[in-house]
Order: structure tokens, then C-alpha cells, then sequence
């Protein structure tokens, strides 16, 4: 790919409830328009577009959207831009499986392959493939590079990767995958310009949104993450119970008498922020709500952060900075307070105007760990991939 002036990058972001684009420019990896649809599957809205663009989304998103419909309307508008050389797409694809460690151009063996890996990650892949497929039908000759969430995490040592489990079915791929890395690669990447040296050091990044995880960096590269085999592992999420006991899931089924099927909608689709307080899977109608439900619900996410932070740390072997990042770790001040509360003897400690502010570095001064708040985007290590194809 040889860019000009006008060639761009189309980036799409499937997630569980979302669908994020954005075009970015070929030769500088500026974005020329950004922008997303939030609420996928309750209530689905466009969460607005910047850019030179952005006009092309103003006439509003149709009720009722589902992920198909949602796409097509982001690509509909997308052919209309005016000026644009669209030369490739890139996606976010969430489970690589074993034999995925790096952004792959897509061709039928491709999507064959990743095909194969839904079941591992079924509140995604399917919305990923789709959106591959939506391209190639509205662009057949584009090329497109999938780039997953899997990969940067191969470079954790085995003893990280691995479960307890006979090693035959380990040597056939069940092994701790880890997810977000997309997100966990853009921290690694600006980390650096922002912390400086204690960007090289041991870190916490805490990828907080609808989905949730942490992944313990040294020098740059995961070390260690919460999620595992699936994205079903690890912190309590938006919809996802995230670590249970294996006892409990076989006590359903065999005790109970559910389906597989049915206690995968239990875990998957009605646990986490939306099981606990039975009111949303929304972190911030949750914080709006004064029902002591929603309050349990928030106290135990924070809590399960404040856990696997700990898990963390022994890996790493100490903490010399934590991350917020994502919806939830950008955005609520409240959580992070409450996080760092519950860590606050590993060192950390928030200015409280910083924190309300949602400064880039939220710790006080004299705190021995250095907290910040830095931007998810997933979307730029999606496009230097594909430029780089």
C-alpha cells in the first residue's frame, strides 16, 4: 500500500455492545473522522463522530439496531465521504486462537480459521466476522488485515499461560489467551511519553469499560492478565460473572439440570454489573442510581479490581505505576477512587482534584505509585498494523 495525500485507513472495532470506526489518515495515521455506536443490544445510540466527516452521520442512527444494522449504517455513510482513497481496512478481532500471534491479511482460509474460534469467544468473534464480511461485500477488492486482541499477550511466560489441567488438552491450545490487547498495546506504546522511565518499570493497566480486564507490563510487554482461555475470566464486567469456581458451573448442570447453553447465558449475558444490581449492565446508570443495589454492584466490581491487582503485583514483583484506561477507567472518578482506596497500601494515593478531574496523572505528589488516566485507542495500533501490511 503506497499512501497519497487522500489515502486512509478504515478501522472498525466490533465489541460485545459497540461498533467503533474511524478513518485515519494512510501517511501520517491521523484520524480523519472517528467515531461509534454505544448501547448495542439495550439501547443502542451513535455516540457521536469528529472530524472532517462528521457531517455524514448527523441524520441519526435507526431505532432499534442490532450489530448488522448498526454496521451497515456506519459503512453506508462511509462510502459517501467526500476525498477519501479508502486503500484497506483493518479490524479488531478479539480470539486468535493458537495459531494467530500476529495482524494477518484476510482471505478465505482466514475467516475459515477464525470461524473455528467462535465458541471461545461468543459475544464477539461473531460481531468481528461480520464486519469483515460487511466490508468485503460493500468493498470486494479492499484488502483487509485482522488484528487481535490475543496476541499481545504471547509474550507472558508459560507458567502464566497455563492451567492446571493434564497437558495433553494443554498442548492442544487450552491455555490462558488473554484479551484487550489492542488496548494494552496503545498504553505500552504512549506509556512511555507520559510516565517515562517508570513506563519501562512494573505496571498495572487497568482496561475498565463494559468489558473488563488488567494485564501486568514489564518493559513494555504482558507478563500477566486476568482473562484467560476466554473473555468470560478474571474481573466482574458489564454482563460477564468473570472468575467463578468451575464447582459452581458444574453444580448448575448437574445438579440443577441446566443446559450448557443455558448457564453460558447466566455467565455471559446476565451476571456481572447487570446480575448483581438487576437494575443495568451500565456503569453509569448505575453510579446515577441511589437503589443499594447498584451501590453493592459498583463496591463489588472495585473489589474484584482491588483483588486481581494483587495477583498482578505478585507477578511483577512490586508496583511502580497503575493505568486506568476505558470507558469506566476514564471516565468514573468514583471507581478509581474506590480502587485506589483498596490499594492504597500498596503506595498509591490520588490527588482528589486531579481524580474528579480526570487529569492525565490523577496521584498526589509525594505517592510512591504514579496513577494515570490515558485514552483507550485501539483503533491506531489497528491502523499502523495495517499500514505496515
Amino acid at each position: 500500500m503506497t499512501p497519497t495525500k487522500d489515502a486512509a485507513i478504515l478501522v472498525l472495532n466490533a465489541g460485545s455492545s459497540s461498533v467503533k470506526f474511524a478513518l485515519i489518515a494512510a501517511g501520517t495515521l491521523q484520524p480523519l473522522c472517528r467515531g461509534g455506536i454505544e448501547g448495542i443490544g439495550s439501547r443502542a445510540r451513535f455516540g457521536g463522530a469528529a472530524g472532517a466527516q462528521a457531517h455524514l452521520f448527523e441524520d441519526g442512527l435507526p431505532e432499534a439496531s442490532d450489530h448488522a444494522a448498526a454496521t451497515q449504517w456506519l459503512l453506508d455513510r462511509i462510502r459517501r465521504a467526500d476525498g477519501i482513497d479508502l486503500r484497506a481496512a483493518g479490524h479488531r478481532v478479539v480470539h486468535g486462537g493458537p495459531d494467530f500471534a500476529a495482524p494477518v491479511v484476510i482471505d478465505d482460509s482466514i475467516m475459515t480459521a477464525l470461524d473455528a474460534l467462535v465458541p471461545l469467544a461468543p459475544a464477539h468473534q461473531p460481531h468481528n466476522l461480520a464486519a469483515i464480511r460487511a466490508v468485503k461485500s460493500a468493498w470486494p477488492d479492499l484488502p483487509q488485515v485482522a488484528c487481535f486482541d490475543t496476541a499481545f499477550h504471547r509474550t507472558m511466560p508459560r507458567l502464566a499461560q497455563i492451567f492446571a489441567i493434564p497437558h495433553d488438552l494443554t498442548d492442544q491450545g487450552l491455555v490462558r489467551y488473554g484479551f484487550h490487547g489492542l488496548s494494552y498495546q496503545h498504553i505500552a506504546d504512549v506509556l512511555p511519553g507520559i510516565a517515562g522511565e517508570r513506563a519501562r518499570g512494573r505496571v498495572i493497566v487497568a482496561h475498565l469499560g463494559h468489558g473488563a480486564s488488567l494485564c501486568a507490563l514489564r518493559e513494555g510487554r504482558s507478563v500477566a492478565t486476568t482473562m484467560g482461555f476466554t473473555a468470560l475470566d478474571g474481573l466482574m464486567m458489564g454482563m460477564r460473572c468473570g472468575a467463578i469456581d468451575a464447582g459452581l458451573v458444574l453444580h448448575l448442570i448437574e445438579q440443577r439440570g441446566m443446559a450448557p447453553a443455558e448457564v453460558s447465558e447466566i455467565l455471559n449475558r446476565r451476571s456481572g454489573l447487570l446480575g448483581v444490581s438487576g437494575i443495568s449492565n451500565d456503569a453509569r446508570t448505575l453510579l446515577a442510581s441511589d437503589d443499594p443495589r447498584a451501590a453493592e454492584a459498583l463496591d463489588l466490581f472495585a473489589y474484584r479490581v482491588v483483588r486481581e491487582a494483587g495477583s498482578m503485583m505478585a507477578a511483577l514483583g512490586g508496583l511502580d505505576a497503575f493505568v486506568f484506561t476505558a470507558g469506566i477507567g476514564e471516565r468514573s472518578a468514583r471507581i478509581r477512587a474506590a480502587v485506589a482506596e483498596g490499594l492504597a497500601w500498596t503506595g498509591i494515593r490520588l490527588d482528589a482534584a486531579r481524580n474528579a478531574a480526570d487529569d492525565t496523572r490523577i496521584s498526589a505528589d509525594d505517592a510512591a505509585v504514579l496513577v494515570y488516566v490515558v485514552p483507550a485507542d485501539e483503533e491506531l495500533p489497528i491502523a499502523r498494523a495495517v499500514r505496515s501490511r
